[in-house]
């Protein structure tokens, strides 16, 4: 496998994303070591956040800006109608749809999971929905200036904010509970 197989299509992103969750998982724990070392109350839930938010966030939007087969060669291609492409693939088989949907669903979902978590202005719900669909915007907008062979979607902005509000709500219960007062059970420490 070259170099181009590994970092230029999104087989090779996976392959390289699941290669690097030991790597991950060591990182957060020595992250959480180091900071319990120097007193942090609940090393490890913030270690983890920290983390997972790059690690959760960062294959997506690379596989998002990997380039298609005739990238450079045709010009950008933009649907701006509501749910049109959701229709569209619907209409595929389930793995198109599964694909699709919930690939899309999991772009900036460890945004909305951890970011109001590490940033107290992100907790809301409206607050994570509309930076999740100004960061989606931005990548659809790099997708067309960039002419990487892919559609800039609507229903992508959609999609990719919804998986973060659906995160967000997931990780709500512990957006305003004290550091101090958090359940072990719900925190991982510096341990593991």
């Amino acid at each position: 496998m070259s170099a181009g197989d590994w970092f230029g299509t999104i087989t090779g992103v996976v392959a390289i994303t699941v290669m690097a969750l030991p790597v991950v998982v060591l990182g957060v724990w020595l992250l959480a070591r180091r900071r319990r070392a120097a007193g942090v109350v609940r090393p490890g839930w913030r270690s983890l956040a920290e983390v997972g938010i790059v690690y959760g966030t960062v294959p997506w939007v690379w596989m998002i800006l990997t380039p298609g087969g005739r990238a450079g060669e045709v010009a950008g291609r933009v649907s701006l109608v509501p749910l049109r492409d959701l229709v569209t693939v619907f209409a595929g088989g389930w793995l198109t749809i599964v694909v699709q949907v919930v690939a899309n669903l999991l772009v900036f979902a460890a945004v909305g999971l951890f970011g109001p978590l590490l940033f107290p202005a992100l907790r809301s719900v409206p607050r994570v929905l509309a930076v999740a669909a100004a960061a989606s915007l931005l990548l659809e907008a790099a997708q067309f200036v960039l002419r990487l062979d892919r559609v800039s979607s609507v229903d992508d902005v959609l999609l990719n904010a919804a998986g973060a509000g659906l995160a967000a709500l997931v990780s709500r219960r512990w957006w305003r509970v004290p550091a101090t007062a958090m359940p072990a059970r719900c925190v991982p420490d510096a341990r593991g």
